[in-house]
């Protein structure tokens, strides 16, 4: 049998009134984390014929997503039979700046990315489906250190559908929902890779990325 591997096409569309430079997106759901952007004069209606498409790109097939910096496009792309490709494209123009890819080779029942990067000034952080948390040097393209949130923290199988993490960059912390035997949550320095805390496992794994929350109480 012939193993087909289908491919879905990253798009870049224009909103009337928005300049492509006017607001980062650098990790999940937005800039403050909190599906909210700060954006005006965003569009309340597609156009007749929907959105100007600027450019587009071939990408493998996934369920993760992309992230914006200074005018770059960070994404997590794979090729199951390869591993992780890191993917970094020029905002305005769609060209490819650079990519970097590493082994990490295995099929879930869905395969492909299932992760959206978290970018700052120096780096940009990712977690591919086996776990691989990986800190890349957005200057020198290369990995500046490397951990895997599910083997170190004494996992073994794969939870079903793989680990689906979006990791979130808090001061200078790197913060990820492990949810491995040994950890649930893990804060990571972001510059060097090292644990600064963790909590015990927090139950069975959920496919939940961790957010800030502030104590309101008195």
């Amino acid at each position: 049998m012939k193993t087909v591997i289908q491919k879905f096409t990253f798009i870049l569309i224009l909103f009337i009134g928005i300049n492509l430079n006017a607001q980062d997106w650098p990790q999940f759901l937005g800039p403050e984390r909190n599906s909210t952007s700060p954006q005006k004069g965003l569009l309340r209606s597609w156009p007749e014929k929907g959105p100007e498409v600027l450019w587009s790109v071939n990408a493998g097939m996934g369920y993760g997503g992309p992230v914006i910096k200074n005018g770059k496009v960070y994404l997590l792309d794979r090729d199951d039979e390869v591993g992780d490709i890191m993917r970094c494209f020029n905002l305005q123009t769609g060209e490819e700046l650079w990519k970097f890819s590493y082994n990490s080779p295995g099929t879930l029942p869905f395969p492909g990315s299932r992760s959206i990067p978290a970018v700052d000034e120096r780096n940009v952080y990712s977690v591919g489906p086996n776990g691989d948390l990986y800190c890349i040097d957005i200057n020198t393209h290369k990995p500046v250190w490397i951990k895997n949130i599910w083997t170190d923290f004494g996992g073994k199988n794969l939870p079903v559908w793989g680990i689906s993490q979006n990791p979130l960059i808090y001061k200078d912390l790197l913060i990820v929902a492990s949810q491995a035997p040994q950890a649930g949550v893990v804060a990571y320095n972001k510059n060097t890779g090292n644990i600064v805390w963790q909590t015990p496992n927090l139950g069975n794994e959920t496919y939940v990325s961790p957010a800030v929350a502030k104590n309101l109480r008195r």
